[in-house]
């Protein structure tokens, strides 16, 4: 249960075997079953979790109702609404997970806790924050200059296997295409590796 998480933890910082067991100490696991809202907007985040199996979504609603998908996440990934876990603040956006999961949970309590214990646990979060505010900023320039088919492809390299995992629509919102439009993209992409 643990092993994923000591794997990527490795990626940024060594720890003792005495460090791992508090790492642990304060993870909550817990399995969530598909279709689960982990977070509403207007609701504070309280959680930061490691996705060790499974399939989630972020998402907001425009003013139309409309599902506006900002993130997936898939296993060795983090997700939170960091603004309002970080800053107690009611978030605006929604976390459901897509398929049946396995998530290490964290909480601020827990996270402040274990980085007094752990401090050189600061790294890695100092590290995830950079590349997920890169991601961010990468994800912005690209729907400002790339055509909708080179955000498709871009999307494609990023998450290789959520086309097989989730709803085409949820791709669609993410791209911030309709369903139909994304039918022809995947149509023109086919075409392309057929040359």
């Amino acid at each position: 249960m643990f092993q994923n998480i000591h794997n990527y933890i490795a990626r940024y910082v060594q720890l003792t075997p005495e460090e791992l067991v508090l790492v642990q100490d304060s993870l909550e696991y817990r399995q969530v079953p598909k279709k689960t809202i982990l977070l509403r907007a207007g609701e504070v985040c309280d959680f930061e979790a490691y996705v060790n199996k499974g399939c989630i979504r972020e998402y907001l609603l425009d003013r139309r109702g409309t599902e506006l998908t900002l993130e997936f996440a898939v296993e060795d990934w983090w997700v939170s609404d960091i603004t309002s876990f970080e800053n107690g603040t009611p978030s605006f956006m929604y976390i459901e997970t897509l398929e049946d999961c396995e998530l290490l949970l964290l909480s601020r309590a827990s996270k402040e806790r274990l980085l007094e214990q752990v401090p050189k646990l600061e790294r890695m979060f100092r590290l995830m924050i950079q590349r997920h505010l890169s991601v961010v900023q990468g994800r912005l320039f690209k729907t400002v200059v790339y055509s909708a088919l080179d955000q498709y492809q871009e999307f494609l390299r990023r998450y290789p296997t959520i086309p097989q995992r989730v709803p085409q629509h949820y791709i669609a919102s993410y791209l911030g295409i309709t369903p139909e439009f994304l039918s022809k993209l995947r149509k023109q992409q086919m075409k392309r590796e057929g040359e």
